[in-house]
Protein backbone atom coordinates (compact mmCIF):
# COMPACT_ATOMS: atom_id res chain seq x y z
CA UNK A 1 0.00 0.00 0.00
CA UNK A 2 1.97 3.42 -1.05
CA UNK A 3 1.22 7.17 0.11
CA UNK A 4 -1.22 9.03 -1.92
CA UNK A 5 0.61 11.41 -4.74
CA UNK A 6 -1.05 14.26 -2.73
CA UNK A 7 0.98 13.07 0.45
CA UNK A 8 4.33 12.60 -1.34
CA UNK A 9 4.23 15.79 -3.14
CA UNK A 10 5.04 17.15 0.41
CA UNK A 11 8.86 16.37 -0.06
CA UNK A 12 8.84 18.82 -3.12
CA UNK A 13 6.95 21.34 -1.49
CA UNK A 14 8.11 24.45 -0.56
CA UNK A 15 7.11 26.66 2.26
CA UNK A 16 5.35 30.14 0.91
CA UNK A 17 5.19 33.75 2.68
CA UNK A 18 6.60 36.74 2.74
CA UNK A 19 10.17 38.43 3.96
CA UNK A 20 9.59 40.90 6.69
CA UNK A 21 12.62 44.11 5.30
CA UNK A 22 13.78 44.49 8.59
CA UNK A 23 15.16 48.26 7.44
CA UNK A 24 11.40 49.38 7.15
CA UNK A 25 10.74 52.85 8.80
CA UNK A 26 8.67 52.78 12.71
CA UNK A 27 6.05 54.84 11.84
CA UNK A 28 5.53 52.67 8.48
CA UNK A 29 3.18 49.52 8.49
CA UNK A 30 4.44 46.50 6.19
CA UNK A 31 2.43 45.89 3.21
CA UNK A 32 1.85 42.31 1.74
CA UNK A 33 2.33 40.94 -1.80
CA UNK A 34 -1.63 39.87 -2.70
CA UNK A 35 -0.50 37.15 -4.62
CA UNK A 36 1.29 33.82 -3.11
CA UNK A 37 3.52 32.50 -5.43
CA UNK A 38 4.41 28.65 -5.31
CA UNK A 39 8.14 27.43 -6.45
CA UNK A 40 10.17 24.62 -5.89
CA UNK A 41 13.92 24.19 -6.97
CA UNK A 42 15.08 20.58 -6.29
CA UNK A 43 18.47 21.52 -6.40
CA UNK A 44 17.84 24.22 -4.19
CA UNK A 45 20.05 24.80 -0.70
CA UNK A 46 18.03 24.48 3.18
CA UNK A 47 17.72 28.21 4.33
CA UNK A 48 18.10 29.07 7.52
CA UNK A 49 14.87 31.26 7.84
CA UNK A 50 12.66 30.79 4.68
CA UNK A 51 9.98 33.13 4.81
CA UNK A 52 6.54 31.36 5.92
CA UNK A 53 3.27 30.84 5.71
CA UNK A 54 3.60 26.72 5.33
CA UNK A 55 1.51 25.23 2.75
CA UNK A 56 2.54 22.77 0.09
CA UNK A 57 2.23 23.24 -3.43
CA UNK A 58 0.63 19.94 -4.53
CA UNK A 59 -2.20 20.07 -1.96
CA UNK A 60 -3.00 23.46 -2.67
CA UNK A 61 -2.88 22.72 -6.43
CA UNK A 62 -5.27 20.08 -5.35
CA UNK A 63 -7.25 21.96 -3.08
CA UNK A 64 -7.62 24.45 -6.29
CA UNK A 65 -8.77 22.09 -8.69
CA UNK A 66 -11.61 20.69 -6.25
CA UNK A 67 -13.37 24.19 -5.36
CA UNK A 68 -12.14 25.81 -9.18
CA UNK A 69 -9.94 28.82 -7.25
CA UNK A 70 -8.00 30.07 -9.75
CA UNK A 71 -4.61 31.83 -8.82
CA UNK A 72 -6.13 35.03 -7.93
CA UNK A 73 -8.38 33.83 -5.33
CA UNK A 74 -5.85 33.85 -2.78
CA UNK A 75 -4.56 37.49 -3.13
CA UNK A 76 -8.04 39.15 -2.41
CA UNK A 77 -7.19 41.08 0.87
CA UNK A 78 -11.14 41.10 1.84
CA UNK A 79 -13.30 38.23 3.57
CA UNK A 80 -14.58 35.59 1.45
CA UNK A 81 -18.09 34.09 1.73
CA UNK A 82 -20.49 34.65 3.85
CA UNK A 83 -22.60 31.58 4.58
CA UNK A 84 -22.96 32.17 8.30
CA UNK A 85 -22.90 35.86 9.12
CA UNK A 86 -20.79 38.65 10.25
CA UNK A 87 -18.19 38.98 12.48
CA UNK A 88 -18.20 40.33 16.15
CA UNK A 89 -15.66 43.05 16.10
CA UNK A 90 -13.34 43.42 19.27
CA UNK A 91 -14.82 47.26 19.81
CA UNK A 92 -18.31 45.33 20.35
CA UNK A 93 -16.93 43.43 23.49
CA UNK A 94 -16.49 44.09 26.91
CA UNK A 95 -15.29 41.87 29.72
CA UNK A 96 -17.68 41.47 33.34
CA UNK A 97 -16.14 41.58 36.40
CA UNK A 98 -15.21 37.67 36.32
CA UNK A 99 -12.32 37.57 34.24
CA UNK A 100 -13.13 34.52 33.16
CA UNK A 101 -16.40 34.71 31.87
CA UNK A 102 -16.82 37.25 28.22
CA UNK A 103 -20.13 38.62 27.40
CA UNK A 104 -21.67 41.04 24.57
CA UNK A 105 -23.89 43.10 25.67
CA UNK A 106 -27.33 43.63 23.40
CA UNK A 107 -26.19 40.80 21.03
CA UNK A 108 -29.67 40.62 19.95
CA UNK A 109 -29.57 44.00 18.39
CA UNK A 110 -26.17 43.63 17.00
CA UNK A 111 -26.31 44.96 12.89
CA UNK A 112 -24.28 43.37 10.48
CA UNK A 113 -21.21 45.61 8.92
CA UNK A 114 -20.87 45.53 5.79
CA UNK A 115 -17.61 45.21 4.39
CA UNK A 116 -15.35 48.03 2.96
CA UNK A 117 -13.33 45.29 0.70
CA UNK A 118 -16.70 44.26 -0.59
CA UNK A 119 -17.68 46.70 -4.11
CA UNK A 120 -20.75 46.64 -4.70
CA UNK A 121 -22.19 43.71 -2.60
CA UNK A 122 -20.44 41.06 -4.28
CA UNK A 123 -19.10 38.30 -2.55
CA UNK A 124 -15.45 37.42 -3.29
CA UNK A 125 -15.20 33.85 -4.71
CA UNK A 126 -19.09 33.09 -5.78
CA UNK A 127 -18.32 32.56 -9.12
CA UNK A 128 -16.98 29.53 -7.97
CA UNK A 129 -19.62 28.54 -5.62
CA UNK A 130 -21.97 26.53 -8.69
CA UNK A 131 -19.10 24.57 -9.55
CA UNK A 132 -17.44 23.66 -6.26
CA UNK A 133 -21.09 22.02 -5.29
CA UNK A 134 -21.07 20.23 -8.68
CA UNK A 135 -17.47 18.58 -8.26
CA UNK A 136 -18.48 17.59 -4.61
CA UNK A 137 -18.49 13.76 -3.82
CA UNK A 138 -21.30 12.14 -1.34
CA UNK A 139 -18.44 12.31 0.75
CA UNK A 140 -17.69 15.43 0.63
CA UNK A 141 -21.28 16.22 1.01
CA UNK A 142 -21.49 14.24 4.26
CA UNK A 143 -18.06 15.24 5.17
CA UNK A 144 -19.53 19.20 5.12
CA UNK A 145 -22.78 18.57 6.75
CA UNK A 146 -21.41 16.91 9.71
CA UNK A 147 -18.58 20.00 10.18
CA UNK A 148 -20.88 22.56 9.83
CA UNK A 149 -23.58 20.75 12.23
CA UNK A 150 -20.80 21.16 14.97
CA UNK A 151 -20.61 24.93 14.46
CA UNK A 152 -21.17 26.67 17.64
CA UNK A 153 -22.75 30.25 17.26
CA UNK A 154 -22.14 33.39 19.71
CA UNK A 155 -24.68 35.83 19.50
CA UNK A 156 -25.71 34.57 15.86
CA UNK A 157 -22.38 34.71 14.82
CA UNK A 158 -20.69 31.30 14.09
CA UNK A 159 -17.46 31.29 16.38
CA UNK A 160 -15.87 27.81 15.95
CA UNK A 161 -17.00 24.43 16.18
CA UNK A 162 -17.04 21.95 18.77
CA UNK A 163 -14.59 19.12 19.91
CA UNK A 164 -17.00 15.73 19.22
CA UNK A 165 -20.33 16.06 18.28
CA UNK A 166 -21.76 13.10 19.10
CA UNK A 167 -26.12 13.33 19.82
CA UNK A 168 -25.97 9.69 21.61
CA UNK A 169 -22.95 10.95 24.15
CA UNK A 170 -25.12 12.17 27.54
CA UNK A 171 -21.97 12.74 29.24
CA UNK A 172 -19.96 15.11 26.71
CA UNK A 173 -17.61 16.27 29.13
CA UNK A 174 -15.80 19.58 27.77
CA UNK A 175 -16.18 17.60 24.10
CA UNK A 176 -18.96 19.79 23.24
CA UNK A 177 -16.73 22.69 23.81
CA UNK A 178 -14.45 24.28 21.27
CA UNK A 179 -11.14 23.67 21.45
CA UNK A 180 -8.12 25.76 19.69
CA UNK A 181 -6.46 23.13 18.74
CA UNK A 182 -9.24 20.67 17.37
CA UNK A 183 -10.86 23.70 15.33
CA UNK A 184 -7.55 24.53 13.37
CA UNK A 185 -8.36 21.35 11.01
CA UNK A 186 -11.94 22.66 10.72
CA UNK A 187 -10.46 26.14 10.01
CA UNK A 188 -8.20 25.15 7.72
CA UNK A 189 -11.27 23.33 5.77
CA UNK A 190 -13.65 26.40 6.22
CA UNK A 191 -10.67 28.61 4.49
CA UNK A 192 -10.18 26.58 1.79
CA UNK A 193 -13.53 25.75 0.95
CA UNK A 194 -14.40 29.97 1.22
CA UNK A 195 -15.90 30.32 4.29
CA UNK A 196 -13.14 32.65 5.94
CA UNK A 197 -15.77 34.32 8.29
CA UNK A 198 -15.79 31.67 10.97
CA UNK A 199 -12.08 31.67 11.52
CA UNK A 200 -12.39 35.23 11.51
CA UNK A 201 -14.71 35.23 14.31
CA UNK A 202 -13.02 32.79 16.09
CA UNK A 203 -9.60 34.82 16.13
CA UNK A 204 -11.47 37.62 16.95
CA UNK A 205 -13.03 35.70 20.20
CA UNK A 206 -10.24 33.91 21.73
CA UNK A 207 -8.28 37.14 21.43
CA UNK A 208 -10.69 38.60 24.19
CA UNK A 209 -10.25 35.49 26.23
CA UNK A 210 -6.48 35.72 26.30
CA UNK A 211 -4.95 36.48 29.44
CA UNK A 212 -3.50 39.69 30.29
CA UNK A 213 -3.17 40.56 33.98
CA UNK A 214 0.42 39.49 35.68
CA UNK A 215 -0.54 37.07 38.79
CA UNK A 216 0.82 35.88 41.55
CA UNK A 217 -2.04 33.40 42.30
CA UNK A 218 -0.54 30.00 41.53
CA UNK A 219 -4.06 28.74 40.25
CA UNK A 220 -4.34 31.70 37.72
CA UNK A 221 -3.20 31.53 34.25
CA UNK A 222 -0.16 33.51 33.28
CA UNK A 223 -0.26 36.59 31.67
CA UNK A 224 -0.19 35.52 27.35
CA UNK A 225 -1.49 31.87 28.05
CA UNK A 226 -4.68 31.28 25.79
CA UNK A 227 -7.50 28.97 26.40
CA UNK A 228 -7.52 25.55 25.84
CA UNK A 229 -11.49 25.69 25.18
CA UNK A 230 -14.69 27.62 25.53
CA UNK A 231 -18.23 27.16 26.03
CA UNK A 232 -20.85 29.54 25.09
CA UNK A 233 -23.65 29.75 27.72
CA UNK A 234 -27.12 31.30 28.00
CA UNK A 235 -27.46 33.14 31.09
CA UNK A 236 -31.04 34.45 32.60
CA UNK A 237 -31.03 38.17 33.60
CA UNK A 238 -34.57 37.67 34.94
CA UNK A 239 -37.94 39.32 33.33
CA UNK A 240 -37.54 36.57 30.85
CA UNK A 241 -34.35 37.89 29.29
CA UNK A 242 -31.06 35.81 28.85
CA UNK A 243 -27.59 36.60 27.79
CA UNK A 244 -24.63 34.33 25.75
CA UNK A 245 -21.27 34.35 27.38
CA UNK A 246 -18.69 32.45 26.64
CA UNK A 247 -16.84 30.45 29.73
CA UNK A 248 -12.83 30.03 28.38
CA UNK A 249 -11.17 27.34 30.47
CA UNK A 250 -7.16 27.32 31.06
CA UNK A 251 -7.15 23.78 32.26
CA UNK A 252 -8.41 25.23 36.08
CA UNK A 253 -11.49 22.95 34.81
CA UNK A 254 -9.66 20.26 32.52
CA UNK A 255 -8.84 16.69 33.25
CA UNK A 256 -5.94 16.63 34.70
CA UNK A 257 -5.56 20.22 35.44
CA UNK A 258 -2.98 21.16 33.25
CA UNK A 259 -2.75 24.36 31.41
CA UNK A 260 -2.52 24.33 27.77
CA UNK A 261 1.12 25.00 26.42
CA UNK A 262 -0.11 24.59 22.12
CA UNK A 263 -3.38 26.43 22.13
CA UNK A 264 -1.39 29.98 21.64
CA UNK A 265 1.05 28.14 18.86
CA UNK A 266 -2.05 27.15 17.47
CA UNK A 267 -3.61 30.34 17.30
CA UNK A 268 -0.66 32.05 15.89
CA UNK A 269 -0.20 29.33 12.99
CA UNK A 270 -4.11 30.02 12.34
CA UNK A 271 -3.43 33.54 12.59
CA UNK A 272 -0.93 33.48 9.32
CA UNK A 273 -2.86 30.78 7.98
CA UNK A 274 -5.95 33.04 7.82
CA UNK A 275 -4.34 36.00 6.22
CA UNK A 276 -2.46 34.16 3.44
CA UNK A 277 -5.26 32.27 2.14
CA UNK A 278 -8.21 34.71 2.67
CA UNK A 279 -5.70 37.74 1.76
CA UNK A 280 -6.97 39.63 4.59
CA UNK A 281 -3.93 41.25 6.66
CA UNK A 282 -6.20 43.28 8.82
CA UNK A 283 -6.43 41.26 12.09
CA UNK A 284 -2.70 40.36 12.55
CA UNK A 285 -1.91 44.06 11.53
CA UNK A 286 -3.80 45.71 14.41
CA UNK A 287 -2.70 46.53 17.30
CA UNK A 288 -4.72 44.17 19.77
CA UNK A 289 -3.39 41.19 17.77
CA UNK A 290 0.34 42.20 17.48
CA UNK A 291 -0.58 42.31 21.50
CA UNK A 292 -1.61 39.08 21.78
CA UNK A 293 0.93 37.79 19.66
CA UNK A 294 3.81 39.26 21.49
CA UNK A 295 2.53 37.94 24.41
CA UNK A 296 2.38 34.37 23.77
CA UNK A 297 6.17 34.86 22.72
CA UNK A 298 7.26 36.22 25.23
CA UNK A 299 5.65 33.19 26.76
CA UNK A 300 7.93 30.68 24.97
CA UNK A 301 10.71 32.74 25.00
CA UNK A 302 10.88 33.55 28.67
CA UNK A 303 14.14 32.39 30.74
CA UNK A 304 13.63 29.20 32.86
CA UNK A 305 15.98 26.99 34.34
CA UNK A 306 16.50 24.96 30.94
CA UNK A 307 19.44 25.41 29.16
CA UNK A 308 17.91 24.16 25.96
CA UNK A 309 16.42 25.97 23.19
CA UNK A 310 13.63 23.49 22.98
CA UNK A 311 10.30 24.26 25.15
CA UNK A 312 9.78 22.75 28.68
CA UNK A 313 6.69 21.11 28.75
CA UNK A 314 4.42 19.18 31.32
CA UNK A 315 2.99 15.97 31.01
CA UNK A 316 -0.76 15.89 29.46
CA UNK A 317 -0.10 19.85 28.64
CA UNK A 318 -0.32 19.05 24.77
CA UNK A 319 -2.23 16.51 22.54
CA UNK A 320 -4.12 14.92 24.80
CA UNK A 321 -4.52 15.95 28.48
CA UNK A 322 -4.06 12.65 30.09
CA UNK A 323 -0.71 11.05 30.46
CA UNK A 324 1.43 9.88 27.77
CA UNK A 325 4.81 10.11 28.86
CA UNK A 326 5.74 13.48 26.26
CA UNK A 327 6.43 15.77 29.27
CA UNK A 328 9.84 17.37 29.26
CA UNK A 329 10.45 18.28 25.62
CA UNK A 330 8.53 16.31 23.63
CA UNK A 331 8.75 16.84 19.83
CA UNK A 332 4.64 18.18 18.89
CA UNK A 333 5.55 21.06 20.98
CA UNK A 334 9.38 22.23 19.65
CA UNK A 335 7.59 21.75 15.50
CA UNK A 336 4.68 23.93 16.46
CA UNK A 337 6.84 26.40 18.30
CA UNK A 338 9.10 26.73 15.22
CA UNK A 339 6.12 27.00 13.06
CA UNK A 340 4.57 29.52 15.60
CA UNK A 341 8.08 31.41 15.63
CA UNK A 342 8.22 31.80 11.79
CA UNK A 343 4.68 32.70 11.29
CA UNK A 344 5.29 35.30 14.37
CA UNK A 345 8.08 36.94 12.51
CA UNK A 346 6.12 37.29 9.79
CA UNK A 347 3.57 39.45 11.27
CA UNK A 348 4.68 40.91 13.32
CA UNK A 349 4.83 45.18 12.78
CA UNK A 350 9.18 45.91 12.67
CA UNK A 351 9.85 49.16 15.22
CA UNK A 352 12.30 50.20 17.90
CA UNK A 353 9.71 48.31 20.20
CA UNK A 354 9.38 45.00 18.35
CA UNK A 355 13.11 44.86 17.32
CA UNK A 356 14.80 43.02 20.53
CA UNK A 357 11.89 40.42 20.23
CA UNK A 358 12.49 39.87 16.54
CA UNK A 359 16.52 38.98 17.44
CA UNK A 360 15.08 36.66 19.90
CA UNK A 361 12.93 35.22 17.67
CA UNK A 362 16.07 35.01 15.08
CA UNK A 363 18.33 33.58 17.74
CA UNK A 364 15.75 30.69 18.90
CA UNK A 365 15.17 29.78 15.63
CA UNK A 366 18.54 28.89 14.62
CA UNK A 367 18.96 26.83 17.83
CA UNK A 368 16.20 25.20 18.04
CA UNK A 369 16.42 23.62 14.58
CA UNK A 370 20.10 22.83 15.08
CA UNK A 371 19.17 20.99 18.31
CA UNK A 372 16.50 19.13 16.70
CA UNK A 373 17.85 17.66 13.69
CA UNK A 374 21.13 17.27 15.42
CA UNK A 375 19.69 15.26 18.99
CA UNK A 376 16.41 14.32 17.81
CA UNK A 377 17.45 12.55 14.38
CA UNK A 378 17.24 8.71 14.70
CA UNK A 379 17.86 6.58 11.12
CA UNK A 380 20.39 3.70 11.27
CA UNK A 381 23.13 5.04 10.93
CA UNK A 382 22.10 7.09 14.42
CA UNK A 383 21.63 3.96 16.10
CA UNK A 384 25.02 2.15 15.33
CA UNK A 385 26.45 5.31 16.76
CA UNK A 386 24.07 5.38 19.67
CA UNK A 387 25.28 1.34 20.02
CA UNK A 388 29.08 3.02 20.48
CA UNK A 389 28.26 5.52 23.03
CA UNK A 390 30.46 6.01 25.76
CA UNK A 391 28.55 6.55 28.85
CA UNK A 392 29.43 9.18 32.11
CA UNK A 393 31.28 12.14 29.88
CA UNK A 394 32.10 14.90 31.35
CA UNK A 395 33.88 17.42 28.90
CA UNK A 396 32.46 19.74 26.77
CA UNK A 397 33.39 17.44 23.61
CA UNK A 398 31.93 14.77 25.48
CA UNK A 399 30.00 13.13 22.23
CA UNK A 400 27.11 11.64 24.71
CA UNK A 401 26.44 15.08 25.30
CA UNK A 402 22.96 13.55 27.49
CA UNK A 403 24.31 10.25 29.05
CA UNK A 404 22.65 8.52 26.95
CA UNK A 405 22.93 4.12 27.79
CA UNK A 406 22.96 1.94 24.72
CA UNK A 407 20.71 -0.35 26.63
CA UNK A 408 18.12 2.06 26.07
CA UNK A 409 17.40 1.07 22.15
CA UNK A 410 14.14 -1.24 21.98
CA UNK A 411 14.60 -4.33 20.33
CA UNK A 412 11.96 -3.50 17.65
CA UNK A 413 14.00 -0.21 16.46
CA UNK A 414 17.08 -2.02 14.12
CA UNK A 415 14.07 -4.13 12.38
CA UNK A 416 11.47 -1.38 12.05
CA UNK A 417 13.76 1.65 10.55
CA UNK A 418 14.24 0.99 6.74
CA UNK A 419 17.71 1.58 5.41
CA UNK A 420 16.46 4.60 3.44
CA UNK A 421 14.40 6.37 6.13
CA UNK A 422 14.62 7.32 9.83
CA UNK A 423 12.20 10.18 11.29
CA UNK A 424 12.94 12.50 14.67
CA UNK A 425 12.10 10.66 17.97
CA UNK A 426 9.33 12.14 20.43
CA UNK A 427 11.72 13.22 23.36
CA UNK A 428 15.01 14.11 24.28
CA UNK A 429 15.71 14.47 27.68
CA UNK A 430 18.92 13.31 30.18
CA UNK A 431 19.99 9.58 29.79
CA UNK A 432 16.69 8.85 28.12
CA UNK A 433 15.22 8.86 24.55
CA UNK A 434 11.74 8.36 23.75
CA UNK A 435 12.21 6.17 20.03
CA UNK A 436 8.43 6.15 19.38
CA UNK A 437 7.48 7.82 16.26
CA UNK A 438 4.99 10.61 16.99
CA UNK A 439 3.33 11.33 13.91
CA UNK A 440 2.17 15.30 14.44
CA UNK A 441 5.71 16.12 15.35
CA UNK A 442 7.27 14.21 12.43
CA UNK A 443 4.58 15.87 10.02
CA UNK A 444 4.81 19.53 11.77
CA UNK A 445 8.64 19.32 11.30
CA UNK A 446 8.73 18.60 7.32
CA UNK A 447 5.68 21.48 6.97
CA UNK A 448 8.06 23.91 8.99
CA UNK A 449 10.85 23.20 7.28
CA UNK A 450 12.32 22.05 11.07
CA UNK A 451 13.60 19.30 9.42
CA UNK A 452 16.31 19.16 6.73
CA UNK A 453 15.15 18.45 3.11
CA UNK A 454 17.75 14.90 3.82
CA UNK A 455 15.39 14.16 6.30
CA UNK A 456 12.08 15.15 5.30
CA UNK A 457 12.57 12.78 2.26
CA UNK A 458 13.29 10.12 4.77
CA UNK A 459 10.75 10.80 6.66
CA UNK A 460 8.35 10.23 3.84
CA UNK A 461 9.90 6.84 2.70
CA UNK A 462 9.42 5.63 6.47
CA UNK A 463 5.99 6.70 6.38
CA UNK A 464 5.43 4.57 3.11
CA UNK A 465 7.39 1.91 4.12
CA UNK A 466 5.81 1.47 6.86
CA UNK A 467 2.20 2.37 6.01
CA UNK A 468 0.07 -0.65 7.89
CA UNK A 469 2.17 -0.09 11.11
CA UNK A 470 1.52 4.01 11.07
CA UNK A 471 -1.94 4.03 9.24
CA UNK A 472 -3.39 0.73 9.94
CA UNK A 473 -6.99 0.93 9.60
CA UNK A 474 -7.40 4.52 10.60
CA UNK A 475 -6.26 8.09 8.92
CA UNK A 476 -3.16 7.80 10.90
CA UNK A 477 -2.19 6.72 14.34
CA UNK A 478 -0.92 9.55 16.73
CA UNK A 479 2.09 7.46 18.53
CA UNK A 480 3.69 4.24 17.34
CA UNK A 481 4.08 1.77 19.07
CA UNK A 482 1.52 1.33 21.51
CA UNK A 483 1.85 1.54 24.98
CA UNK A 484 1.20 -2.03 26.34
CA UNK A 485 1.01 -4.16 29.28
CA UNK A 486 3.62 -2.76 32.69
CA UNK A 487 4.67 -0.28 30.32
CA UNK A 488 1.07 0.83 29.84
CA UNK A 489 0.64 1.05 33.19
CA UNK A 490 3.40 2.86 34.33
CA UNK A 491 3.53 5.43 31.56
CA UNK A 492 -0.14 6.25 31.66
CA UNK A 493 -0.50 5.64 35.28
CA UNK A 494 -3.38 2.91 33.99
CA UNK A 495 -5.05 5.45 32.55
CA UNK A 496 -7.89 3.19 30.52
CA UNK A 497 -8.93 6.19 27.62
CA UNK A 498 -5.01 5.65 26.70
CA UNK A 499 -5.67 1.89 26.17
CA UNK A 500 -3.94 1.45 22.52
CA UNK A 501 -4.43 -1.85 20.43
CA UNK A 502 -2.35 -2.61 17.96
Amino acid sequence: MKLPSRVLTLRNASVVGFRHLYNTPCDQKLTFKSKASFSFNQNSQFHAFPSPFLAFQGVINNTQKLICLTSSSFGLHSTVSRPYGVPVEASAVETDKNPERLCVKNCNNAKPQEDENIVGGEVPGAEYGNSRASLESEIDKEAWSLLRDAVVTYCGFPVGTVASNDPGDKHPLNYDQVFIRDFVPSALAFLLGGEGEIVRNFLLHTLQLQSTEKTVDCYSPGQGLMPVSFKVRTVPLGDNKFEEVIDPDFGGSAIGRVAPVDSGLWWIILLRAYGKISGDYTLQEREDFQTGIKMILNLCLADGFDMFPSLLVTDGSCMIDRKMGVHGHPLEIQALTYAALRCSREMLTVNECSKNLMTAINNRLSALSFHIREYYWVDLKKTNEIYRYKTEEYSMDATNKFNIYPEQIPPWLIDWIPEDGGYLIGNLQPAHMDFRFFTLGNLWSLISSLATPKQNEAILKLIEAKWDDIVGHMPLKICYPALENEEWRIVTGSDPKNTLEL
